[in-house]
């Protein structure tokens, strides 16, 4: 073979790895029945297409002969350290009389859904659940997925080892939970899809205000559920990610300071996006059962179909607010509704939301509810009690971009005049 000739299979054997190593990697699991082995199984795999697919060519189906061969490389290893581990010899037998069937149909599509239910699996610690469907689902590297939520790469390893750990000692099933689980199981897979996009979209703490890598990967993992589980309420989260996502080049200015909603140039908001999340959450809401993802989606969606912020239908998303808090009436909902009070009612009624919330204690750490506070007081001209929240609010605040906006904040109370009633 010419020397240009194996660049281009090179480039094959590269190519297949983006677009199917997760794919390979699922099913080397079902098949291995361990992730440790299944994923040194995929790499030995990679590595011999390598050496193999310059001399014999690419084969018609890449993703089942890497599956084969990376069985075959586990086997070999078994059957080498079988004297040591006599439960080795016992796998290795069963897996040599595994049918090509296994890893050639419609199986192999299950085993992506069967990946993420068990990386999401609640007997899992949450943030284990996260860093196992990042490092599993997605590929990301230790030091990726470490970067992305601001540890040390020793500790997100050591979360991994023990995630999978778990699984095997708890012997948690590599399978797609029944229809009477799914509801409750599904829940959870949602939850940690949402949980990235929520770092990338707006990231907890860091000199960025987002991270497109980790909202990217959220979108897919989104995507990839709906492909092979088309459920309401994943479709309203895809939704929602994408109708957010839309407003991400216009979230920030240049120099990367924070941009609010009210004063986003909306010509940057991506209109493609916007149309498809429309699409996906009037799907969803047709369904009749959607949950809470899906009603956030409808908010989202009013906010993008608005042409100005002054044209937004306030009346419209303080009635989802009322719908969405009756079916999740956290304190963050019961927030977002007060500042949509505001908005339809007057920034008086929406302090008074606001006090009360902040009264109950629940969200006394937050630092949205006082920088929230502070601009409804800043719109009343009580620049003393603005000045205590913003105060308070960046004393909260981890993230720089959102720093530097409290802080330009508070340097314009000084020119403004406290209000007496």
């Amino acid at each position: 073979m010419t020397g240009d000739a194996a660049e281009r299979v090179r480039e094959a054997v590269e190519a297949v790895y983006r677009s199917d190593s997760r794919r390979v990697l699922a099913t080397l699991i079902r098949l291995l029945g361990d992730f440790d082995l299944a994923e040194e199984a995929m790499h030995d795999a990679f590595a011999a297409a390598l050496k193999q697919w310059p001399r014999d060519g690419v084969p018609r189906s890449p993703r089942a002969w890497l599956v084969s061969a990376g069985r075959f490389r586990a086997v070999d290893g078994m059957r080498r350290r079988a004297r040591f581990d006599a439960r080795l010899a016992e796998l290795a037998g069963r897996l040599e009389h595994v049918p090509a069937a296994e890893w050639e149909g419609d199986e192999v599509e299950d085993d992506r859904l069967r990946l993420i239910f068990t990386c999401c699996h609640p007997a899992l610690a949450p943030d284990a659940r996260i860093a196992l469907t990042l490092r599993e689902v997605c590929g990301l590297t230790t030091e990726e997925i470490a970067r992305a939520f601001l540890a040390a790469a020793p500790t997100l390893a050591q979360r991994i080892v023990r995630a999978k750990a778990k699984i095997r000692a708890a012997r948690i099933p590599y399978q797609v939970p029944s229809r009477a689980e799914l509801p409750e199981r599904l829940d959870a897979v949602l939850h940690v899809v949402y949980l990235v996009f929520t770092e990338g979209y707006s990231a907890s703490a860091g000199e960025a205000l987002t991270r497109t890598d980790l909202s990217g990967e959220a979108i897919r993992l989104g995507r990839l559920l709906v492909e092979l589980l088309p459920e309401p309420e994943a479709e309203g989260l895809l939704a929602l990610m994408l109708l957010h996502d839309a407003r991400r080049a216009a979230r920030t200015s240049p120099t990367g300071e924070l941009v609010l909603l009210a004063d986003q140039d909306r010509s940057l908001w991506d209109r493609e996006q916007i149309a498809e999340g429309s699409m996906r959450v009037e799907r969803a809401l047709r369904s009749r059962r959607f949950g809470p993802y899906t009603l956030e989606a409808a908010i989202a969606a009013v906010h993008a179909e608005a042409a100005s912020a002054s044209s937004t239908d306030w009346a419209q998303i303080v009635g989802l607010y009322d719908v969405l808090a009756r079916v999740d009436p956290s304190p963050v909902v019961r927030l977002n509704r007060a500042a949509a009070v505001a908005m339809r009612d007057g920034p008086a009624a929406g302090l008074a939301l606001v006090d009360e919330l902040l009264a109950g204690g629940e969200l006394a750490g937050f630092h949205l509810a006082h920088s929230a506070r502070a601009e409804l007081c800043r719109r009343l001209g009580r620049v003393a009690d603005a000045r205590a929240s913003y105060e308070r609010a960046l004393t909260l605040a981890r993230q720089e971009p959102e720093r530097r906006f409290l802080q330009r904040r508070l340097a314009e109370l000084s020119s403004l005049s406290e209000v007496t009633v």
